[in-house]
């Protein structure tokens, strides 16, 4: 016959500790919220010119955004001006028939957009300037 004493050793043995597991989904749940505040979303509002010839484009473009404020973001990432002819190289190397489509906003410089042109010009890129048709 078992004693008492050996009766609650096995009760307890059976018992699972969740404890350990907590404390691995709280720390993952610490981590997600962390790092989810961190990430910057690259989202900036381009108000493209607006042009009487503005046409339709049907190609597949690479869509590069030229903000008021002078920042570039490439298919989503954000660059500087002095790396865009290197990804642009890299990027043609990829992609033979490469179109990237320039959508400045209508607040940018000359300069800046000047500078942009340069580089896709120097990288032998073909583009075209994002327009919005206009209302007259």
């Amino acid at each position: 016959m078992k004693s008492r004493r050996q009766l609650s050793l096995n009760e307890e043995d059976a018992e699972i500790n969740l404890t350990p597991m907590l404390d691995i989904v709280f720390i993952m749940l610490i981590f997600f919220i962390v790092s989810s505040s961190l990430v910057k979303p690259l989202g900036i509002e381009i108000n493209p010119p607006s042009a009487n010839s503005a046409s339709e484009q049907t190609r597949p473009a690479l869509p590069l955004l030229l903000a008021a404020d002078g920042s570039l973001i490439l298919d989503g990432q954000s660059t500087d001006l002095r790396l865009l002819k290197a990804r642009l190289t890299q990027r043609k190397q990829q992609q033979p028939a490469l179109l990237v489509l320039l959508q400045a906003d209508q607040q940018t410089t000359t300069g800046q957009l000047v500078q942009v042109l340069d580089q896709l010009r120097l990288a032998k890129i073909d583009y075209r300037l994002a327009t919005s048709k206009s209302q007259r």
